[in-house]
């Protein structure tokens, strides 16, 4: 059995920060699970232009107002408490948030915690092991 707090990940190498977002990165690859699991804050009135093209990302959004942006077909849904979205397709997205957002998010597979994005805004491809 794993049992974990937020409180436990904050100030250390599973709390990743960049400039419009915190990722709090609660499981990790390390734990077998097959899939990662995120409590991510994204700062208000920032933007991020993301693909992840060696993921799927599952999003869950419970707290804050924003928008996703399809960038291949220019769709918008609007976000907020309640609201899922799924990158089922490795898509190439914009994330806006009007407010600060906070969204538990669940990578397959899983992420090592150590991954930074790259000039796409992706994470790069999972080691052999």
């Amino acid at each position: 059995m794993i049992v974990r707090t937020l409180a436990s990940i904050l100030n250390t190498a599973a709390h990743v920060k960049g400039e419009a977002f915190e990722s709090r990165r609660i499981l990790l690859a390390a734990d077998g699970l097959g899939y990662s699991l995120h409590d991510t804050l994204c700062k208000a009135g920032t933007e991020q232009h993301l693909e992840y093209k060696n993921h799927v990302e599952t999003n869950y959004v419970i707290e804050g107002v924003g928008e996703v942006v399809n960038v291949a077909t220019g769709e918008t849904w609007p976000l907020g408490p309640g609201t899922v979205y799924v990158l089922d397709h490795h898509e190439a997205h914009l994330l806006r948030a009007t407010t600060d957002l906070r969204i538990i998010c669940v990578f397959t597979p899983a992420l090592t915690g150590q991954e930074k994005h790259d000039a796409s805004g992706s994470y790069p491809a999972p080691a052999a092991g």
